[in-house]
């Protein structure tokens, strides 16, 4: 599948009606999305792929097209969930599942773990992407994590603390619509980043 057929395949997948803000269920874009699980094919092709935080699925389904061997989604939003199996079984696809499940209590183990945390920047929900990133390096060897480019400085402190390296990075510029009031504009462009994490090499 070419990268433009898989950005197309995504624009399918609905976002979640009547979002969280304080969940900051923000629908990541179809073309950041597939262009996100181009650049870790490698990483998933024929892997164990996790996707923490899953929403309605984009990502899981996105790596179970791209030829992971298993893909596992989870969120904390049965809604999400819910959408999320609904959206897998119109694409017929076997190799991806979906729980519901709060990212700290997450035990299941991957190859990989690719996903668009929380930013982290609501109020109540502060620091909300380092609590994944923590929980995927833990649980992959290799992930794949968006994040606000403000916070990089962050981050990298977080990663070397943890013991791992940042072997790959990439912006896009993120737009989301204005879903809630405190939205001031019809369309906020953000930059984010893409890191590619691993445990540092010996």
């Amino acid at each position: 599948m070419k990268k433009k057929e898989l950005e197309i395949a995504l624009q399918k997948i609905s976002s979640i009606e009547n979002p969280s803000p304080s969940l900051e269920q923000y629908h990541t874009p179809a073309d950041i999305a597939a262009d996100i699980i181009f650049n870790a094919y490698d990483d998933i092709y024929g892997k164990e792929v996790i996707d923490l935080g899953c929403g309605t699925g984009i990502f899981s389904i996105g790596a179970a097209l791209m030829g992971a061997k298993k893909v596992v989604g989870m969120d904390i939003d049965s809604r999400a969930i819910e959408t999320a199996r609904e959206e897998a079984k119109k694409f017929g696809l076997e190799n991806v599942s979906f729980m519901v499940k709060d990212v700290r209590d997450v035990a299941v183990e991957g190859d990989a773990v690719i996903m668009n945390p929380p930013f982290g920047s609501q109020l109540g929900n502060r620091n909300a992407d380092r609590i994944f990133l923590e929980k995927g390096m833990e649980i992959a060897p290799v992930v794949y994590s968006l994040h606000l480019k403000s916070t990089l400085p962050f981050i990298k402190i977080l990663v070397d603390s943890l013991g791992g390296e940042i072997t790959y990075s990439k912006d896009y510029a993120f737009p989301i619509k204005r879903l809630f009031p405190f939205h001031k504009k019809k369309v906020e462009v953000y930059e984010v980043i893409l890191l590619r994490t691993t445990a540092r090499q010996i």
